[in-house]
């Protein structure tokens, strides 16, 4: 019976992980076409800390809890991409377009927002201490304190 019990265990860590964990061949589209589009591509949970994804295209992918450290989005597509608890501490997101993205819980501390489209993206419970949000678009926006921003509309 314990023999049993620890199989099970084994089996539902492995399949939890994995059931959470970047689609390899999601990485790899990403890597060689710097692109990977829509809900199937699934990027969660990927180490993409100082990747450069300048000006790729990730419509609709979902990036939740992936590391970004650092990484270089500038002019990258995002929108309606699921970016909830991602790590984007210090990443370049200068004139990204991130229109009704879900940032929930996303640490943007030190990234760098300037020109970014934020148009009617969810940022709730996000950490945004000193990011540079110099022109950055925001109408319709929820903000960290779950109050919606329309002062760009």
């Amino acid at each position: 019976m314990k023999a049993i019990l620890t199989a099970l265990t084994v089996a539902a860590t492995m399949f939890a992980s994995s059931a959470f964990a970047a689609d390899p061949a999601d990485l790899q589209k990403l890597k060689d076409t710097n692109e990977c589009i829509g809900i199937r591509c699934d990027l969660s949970r990927a180490n993409l800390s100082d990747a450069f994804l300048s000006g790729a295209d990730l419509y609709g992918a979902r990036l939740n809890s992936a590391n970004l450290t650092g990484a270089n989005l500038s002019r990258a597509d995002l929108r309606d991409a699921f970016l909830s608890d991602a790590i984007l501490i210090e990443a370049d997101l200068r004139d990204a377009d991130l229109r009704d993205a879900f940032l929930t819980g996303a640490d943007l501390r030190g990234a760098n927002l300037k020109r970014a489209d934020l148009r009617d993206a969810n940022l709730r419970d996000a950490l945004l201490d000193y990011a540079d949000m110099k022109s950055v678009i925001l109408c319709n926006t929820t903000m960290p304190d779950g109050l919606v921003n329309d002062s760009g509309c």
